[in-house]
């Protein structure tokens, strides 16, 4: 119970949420377990494909390097790993450079109907404090767990049924920042060893350092990939102020000048944060694991979209004959992969390449037919988005609304996509979910391959194998577990 709380009356959210991550901390049920160390692996796999050789970036600018070079200038005591330097800094400055790394490509996970991304915000403080405490594995799952848990029922308490959208991102909100702080703030909270009334002040801390907006959806600019980096060192701030004393309102979730209220108006529903957190020893109730792995590296709204040019290619397409297309989206994912029409259809850098509906689809229907999962990183290079026939076939993609589309999203990225070939034919494909997600999750293999697709340029062979047997013992590993995780993540000699 809250220390502000009058005898008889419900605990506030906030003391709710944190006693459930506490709790966490005597173990999580088998099923988050196993998800939680395959979300270790597809991140880590993340990252280090962002240092790869094939992402387009000019490391001068590409925005982890320089969440790097900022964090180093600055100084202070060697306590966590940047992931693929070796560099050690304060544990909230390399989360700040592994959270940015993670979301480099935009190539994280996808909670729906939150829409944010959790992973990438929440694990690089778990990391962090793990390895700066030498915490043993189930710790650093269960603080994966109970954060992620967090930062996605947050999210869907800005689910708006009327307008089929997350709050959040009508407003331009970035939920992934905002939530993922406070995510952030529970994962590095647990770790620390925190009871449950200063989790709760570290949850009240994070909700007034939470931010982001998403115009760089839309029209282009790094900043968004700095967001999850954000996210996760203002999140260990928090937990460290909670821990050194610094208290928290204790209504700071529901209060009438609360997280929720002040950034979504009445507009917000409190059930999907309390649902179930009386029974958590069971699986079923958990959300986080519902999280949607991405087999593309681009933004998820593209995915559906990227699934239907696949699909027609398989069944005999000629992209050479393609005399329109017409790509059917949800209202809220064309504003940000059709819209404004001239941005979308001639990117200007690998990342706004990652936004654009009629790109992604012109690449899919180009796509190498024997390259990974289907699109992989090298279809985002400025070779490839200034590759003429691309450029050429994305002016013949037009993003239209489609009605369908709309009574599914967000609880589902959909599309539909119609081309008409210069013979005169007619082709359509629809997909009521995007490849990764409930309707078609990914296998086991698909996930291996994705990894490793991502980490072997980095790594090689063997060191990617070491690095996947050394995640998959994390259940069972003693202390020290990250770091020797990340002992294993340190770039070829």
């Amino acid at each position: 119970m809250n220390r502000t709380t009058p005898p008889g009356a419900p605990a506030p959210i906030a003391a709710r949420l944190a006693a459930f991550a506490a709790d966490c901390r005597d173990g999580v049920p088998g099923p988050v377990t196993a998800d939680a160390t395959g979300r270790v692996l597809d991140f880590l796999g993340n990252c280090l494909a962002a240092l790869g050789p094939h992402t387009g970036e000019n490391p001068e600018t590409a925005p982890h390097q320089a969440a790097s070079r900022t964090a180093r200038r600055a100084g202070g005591r060697p306590e966590a790993t940047v992931i693929g330097s070796g560099d050690r800094l304060p544990a909230d400055r390399a989360a700040l450079v592994n959270g940015t790394l993670a979301h480099a490509l935009d190539f994280d996970d996808t909670h729906l109907p939150s829409v944010l991304h959790p992973t990438a915000a929440v694990l690089p403080a778990a990391l962090a404090v793990a390895e700066a405490r030498a915490a043993d594995g189930p710790s650093l799952i269960a603080a994966l767990a109970a954060g992620g848990e967090i930062c996605v029922r947050l999210g869907m308490a800005s689910y708006d049924p009327a307008l089929r959208n997350s709050v959040f991102f009508e407003r331009g909100l970035h939920a992934t920042s905002i939530c993922g702080t406070v995510g952030a703030a529970v994962a590095a909270a647990v770790l620390l060893e925190l009871p449950a009334p200063r989790i709760a002040d570290a949850i009240g801390i994070a909700c007034s350092m939470g931010a982001g907006v998403i115009e760089a959806n839309r029209t282009g600019g790094s900043v968004k990939r700095v967001h999850c980096g954000w996210a996760a060192h203002c999140g260990i701030t928090a937990a460290q102020l909670a821990a050194e004393g610094v208290t928290g309102p204790p209504t700071v979730i529901e209060g009438r000048f609360g997280f929720l209220t002040a950034l979504l108006g009445d507009r917000w529903h409190p059930g999907p944060l309390t649902a179930g957190l009386d029974a958590m020893h069971d699986a079923a109730h958990w959300e986080y694991p519902r999280t949607v792995y991405k087999p593309y590296p681009s933004n998820h709204f593209t995915h559906p979209g990227i699934d239907c040019a696949l699909a027609l290619r398989a069944r005999g397409l000629d992209p050479r004959t393609v005399s329109t297309a017409e790509l059917g989206v949800a209202a809220a994912p064309r504003r940000t992969i059709g819209e404004p029409r001239e941005e979308k259809h001639r990117p200007r850098s690998p990342y706004h390449a990652k936004f654009s509906g009629p790109y992604t689809v012109a690449a899919a229907l180009l796509a190498d037919e024997n390259a990974g999962l289907g699109l992989h990183l090298a279809d985002f290079t400025p070779a490839a988005f200034g590759d003429p026939r691309r450029r050429a076939l994305a002016e013949r993609v037009e993003v239209v609304p489609d009605a369908l589309c709309d009574e599914e999203f967000p609880h589902a990225f959909s599309a539909v996509l119609r081309i008409a070939t210069l013979d005169g034919r007619r082709w359509e494909h629809r997909v009521s979910g995007s490849r990764g997600g409930p309707a078609a999750p990914l296998t086991l293999d698909e996930l291996e391959t994705k990894y490793r697709l991502g980490a072997t340029p980095f790594l090689g062979p063997d060191r990617t194998t070491l690095l996947a047997a050394t995640v998959r013992a994390l259940p069972a590993e003693g202390r020290g577990a990250a770091r020797r995780l990340l002992a294993a993540l340190r770039p070829p000699a």
